[in-house]
């Protein structure tokens, strides 16, 4: 059985714990076994990279590190930490000088980057182990219209993300959904930002982006969006209130991460994946699985 080193990353860890719950419950009955490092930041692909390319990758590559030391690959739980971890394998592989002057910052805390090992993003292993996740579903979801979000850093940009699926027309979430039995509906901005990146700075900018996002969403008929990413899961989750008074118009979609999907279909309760936590209420569709 493999062994991953767990990359729950900043955001999961401390603002929605209940993420890594049904995650872990899925991989022990999957038979995906993880083990935990003291990693810190990864750091965010739109934050420090942004202003300082050196730091982001010496902190990447200590991250990294500690996996090597170990000799286990890393499989993350956050879109962002998946990008920054294989961002910074791509610029120090294809980059020797970079490579001489990330070693010399981390020799100075005694540690050598050697690009041994792999960063796996979550929905990837999923998908590789579809036949074992088939196997252990109990609870058919076939009533359930799902809009899946695979969201930006999931399989962008291509150089170093895009190499198990399509990046503009992702499929492995959809075919992850499905092996639940649900119906994935078709919606036309599958490959549109939740928002998020831009929200902060330039929040009439965030907004309208996440309103067209939600009313593709909800022109399809979807009961539930599903994502992959914790940045979009809080996007969806907490702005939706907001956005119904900005626009007044309903935005009143439930979101789950994709862990929790399966770890409703594999017969965990609600409760027990903290589900109390969400922001937007769960609709009768929901209720009634």
């Amino acid at each position: 059985m493999t062994e991953y080193k767990m990359f729950e990353g900043c955001v999961i860890g401390n603002r929605i714990p209940f993420i890594e719950a049904s995650s872990r419950k899925v991989f022990n009955k999957i038979g995906v076994q993880t083990s935990q490092a003291p990693f810190a930041c990864c750091p965010d692909p739109t934050g420090v990279k942004c202003f300082d390319n050196t730091a982001w990758l010496a902190l990447g590559a200590r991250n990294l590190c500690l996996a090597e030391a170990e000799g286990k690959d890393i499989i993350s739980l956050c879109n962002g930490c998946a990008n920054t971890l294989r961002g910074v394998k791509h610029q120090l592989k294809h980059d020797s000088n970079k490579m001489e002057v990330i070693n010399k910052e981390l020799s100075k805390i005694g540690k050598e980057y050697k690009g041994i090992i792999d960063v796996k993003h979550f929905v990837d292993v999923l998908k590789a182990n579809l036949g074992a996740i088939k196997g252990v579903i109990t609870k058919q979801m076939s009533n359930l219209k799902v809009a899946a979000h695979p969201g930006c850093h999931y399989m962008r940009p291509a150089e170093w993300m895009g190499d198990v699926d399509d990046p503009m027309r992702p499929e492995n979430l959809k075919e992850i959904v499905a092996a639940t039995g649900a119906n994935v509906v078709d919606y036309d901005e599958l490959a549109l930002c939740c928002g998020n990146a831009v929200s902060g700075p330039y929040p009439e900018h965030g907004d309208a982006i996440l309103k067209q996002k939600l009313d593709s969403i909800k022109k399809a008929g979807a009961d539930v969006i599903v994502v992959n990413c914790p940045a979009c899961f809080q996007r969806f989750d907490t702005s939706q209130r907001d956005l119904s008074k900005k626009y007044e118009t309903e935005y009143n979609i439930p979101v789950l991460y994709i862990t929790e999907l399966l770890a409703l279909a594999m017969g965990v309760s609600a409760e027990d994946i903290g589900m109390k936590n969400h922001r937007v209420r769960r609709n009768t569709a929901i209720e009634n699985l």
